[in-house]
């Protein structure tokens, strides 16, 4: 009996999972699994619990991922609805979590039912990979969960995730990479003092403007493939001083790098420590002091036989021609990208983590098919492309074992 993926998103968002709890919420979504035949593990490192689901031994694997937690709501009152409530209003979805992304994991499970139904099991495996870390640091969920997948011996082939990718309509928009980000803290320590003696002081803004103006100017690439230039902005500059007369003896500034795949995040990391290290040597007296972490990496999916059986797929159930698109934050598609070939596509993005979150209805069950089509046509050689690759090897789920 086929899923409806509408009552299926309302269960889920009933189940407040706020990152990294998972409350119920990974619960109600393993058992809809179980009842298709899918075999599950949960694998949970520190506080965050995640969920790996596989029905079938062989391959081609073709692996359905996301995330159950949702940002906080925020102000409550301010809500037109319940927010864990799931109302139906006018033809939409509304709760936490509805665009971001229960309402897409639904319609995963709902396409899966409807192809087992129509089709039986798959030659090959569907597989379902979904953490409660995405909102939040995301260091203990899909990134550990792929190495355990891998240590364990098994395989992903292709791998779509269903972030909310489209704008205007449902599937008019594919993400087949990512921008990397990295984001920098700069601390500048001098030494205070009367500013009609500075002579007599060390101002730690001149070190530190000087070395956000030479981040700043520096372009770093024209582009790549796929990507706009990368992009350096300053998000803060800090000095705790209410004084006209005085020096201060600390300021601190804040950026940001949304990066393409000219670069790393140890590659920027490195630049920025040597430009410190440069800076601070003009300036006597004074310690830059550089805090850099890059919370990801960028993906790319070269456009072809996979980005062609979505495009397919959108175009066999809503019509129309998706766009290939880069742009965006970051999402676990990141930690796929070392394992196999993955794509971005789901629900449309404009409420996300926003209050009164909501989707349409239609637009959920228009997901579903979509989804079915993908599936439909993946795993069907006569309507799949030819040069679509896959891992030759059967691979061995973890659940099995």
């Amino acid at each position: 009996m086929k899923v409806d993926p509408v009552e299926l998103a309302q269960a889920l968002i009933r189940q407040p999972s706020v990152t990294p709890d998972a409350g119920a919420a990974l619960d109600v979504y393993e058992r809809a699994l179980k009842q298709l035949g899918f075999q599950s593990e949960r694998i949970k490192f520190g506080d965050v619990d995640n969920l790996y689901a596989r029905l079938g031994e062989d391959a081609p694997n073709f692996c359905f991922a996301g995330h159950m937690d949702v940002v906080p709501v925020g102000d409550a009152a301010a809500w037109t609805v319940d927010p864990f409530g799931a109302v139906v209003r006018d033809g939409w979805l509304y709760g936490r979590g509805a665009a971001d992304m229960k309402a897409a994991l639904a319609a995963m499970v709902s396409a899966v039912s409807g192809y087992l139904e129509a089709h039986g099991r798959p030659a090959g495996s569907i597989s379902f990979l979904i953490t409660c870390d995405e909102e939040g640091p995301a260091l203990d969920g899909t990134r550990r969960v792929l190495q355990a997948l891998k240590a364990a011996g098994e395989t992903i082939d292709h791998c779509l995730v269903g972030e909310p990718t489209s704008v205007s309509q449902v599937g008019d928009t594919i993400k087949n990479g990512r921008r990397g980000s990295l984001n920098a803290v700069i601390t500048s320590v001098g030494v205070q003092g009367h500013v009609a003696y500075p002579d007599r002081a060390a101002n730690p803004l001149d070190p530190l403007l000087e070395f956000l103006n030479a981040a700043r100017t520096r372009p770093l690439d024209q582009g790549s493939p796929g990507f706009e230039p990368s992009r350096l902005v300053i998000t803060t500059v800090d000095v705790d001083n209410t004084a006209h007369n005085v020096i201060p003896a600390r300021a601190e500034a804040k950026l940001n790098i949304r990066f393409n795949t000219n670069h790393s995040g140890a590659m920027l990391l490195a630049w920025l420590s040597e430009l410190c290290v440069s800076t601070e040597g003009k300036y006597p007296g004074t310690d830059l002091q550089l805090t850099a972490r890059a919370s990801g990496e960028p993906f790319y999916t070269q456009p072809g036989a996979f980005t062609d059986l979505l495009a397919m797929a959108v175009r066999d159930a809503v019509g129309g021609a998706p766009n290939l698109s880069t742009s965006g934050g970051t999402s676990d598609a990141r930690f796929f990208k070392d394992y196999c070939q993955v794509a971005e596509l789901g629900l449309q993005n404009e409420t996300a983590h926003s209050v009164d979150e909501r989707v349409r209805v239609e637009d959920v069950r228009a997901l579903a098919s979509i989804y079915e089509k993908a599936l439909m046509r993946y795993f069907h050689v006569q309507s799949r492309p030819a040069t679509l690759t896959t891992h030759a090897a059967a691979a061995t789920p973890v659940a099995a074992q």
